[in-house]
């Protein structure tokens, strides 16, 4: 399990953090790196609604893998998703800013472990390198919109526990990465099986 917490100093920009939190909810889809899509609730970033998205599992790769979040809390000054049963991570996140001196500080923190162990053996060979990769995107966008030329992010990780949990292998029957990768493996012959009835049905 890991508490992964990145900052970026807003150096330059007037925003408050509360105006600043306010824009992120308004506008969170567009600071995503690109390839990854985010579909905010119709109702906007609030307690109880649920975001639905598209994250790839590869950056470049054509596999994205679909799931969703919960907005577990939101206030004028932060926010937080829990991940679902499938998703990649057992997670909450949490966005968030906070003033230093005169400076507005946004922040992503990340309470996370790995869902099943699939995905802890991808973690072990590279995927948590990228998953913070994806976090520090995310903030140098958000930066870079508030007219911050050059963000720099900064990043502690802890790991909270280091036991690797291979028992819960059976959680691989829920995963989104797992049933998506399978779909589109599968998706040419689903494809010609298809062509092959249309055309026997003539």
């Amino acid at each position: 399990m890991w508490q992964k917490t990145f900052r970026v100093r807003l150096e330059g920009s007037a925003l408050s953090p509360r105006g600043l939190v306010s824009r992120w909810k308004d506008e969170f889809p567009t600071f995503w790196p690109r390839g990854n899509s985010f579909y905010s609730p119709l109702a906007g970033i609030a307690p109880g609604e649920v975001a639905l998205c598209a994250v790839q599992a590869l950056p470049g790769a054509p596999i994205q893998m679909s799931s969703g979040v919960l907005v577990i809390y939101a206030d004028d000054e932060s926010f937080t998703f829990m991940t679902p049963e499938g998703h990649a991570l057992s997670a909450w996140i949490t966005f968030s800013a906070y003033r230093d001196g005169e400076v507005t500080v946004a922040q992503v923190q990340a309470l996370e472990r790995t869902a099943d162990p699939l995905i802890e053996l991808s973690y072990v060979l590279g995927a948590n390198r990228l998953n913070d990769r994806f976090w520090e995107a995310t903030l140098a966008n958000l930066a870079r919109a508030v007219g911050v030329v050059a963000p720099s992010i900064d990043i502690v990780k802890v790991c909270v526990d280091s036991r690797r949990q291979w028992r819960y292998v059976r959680n691989l029957r829920f995963s989104a990465m797992f049933s998506t990768a399978v779909g589109t493996a599968t998706a040419p012959a689903r494809w010609w099986r298809r062509r092959f009835i249309r055309t026997n049905r003539r």
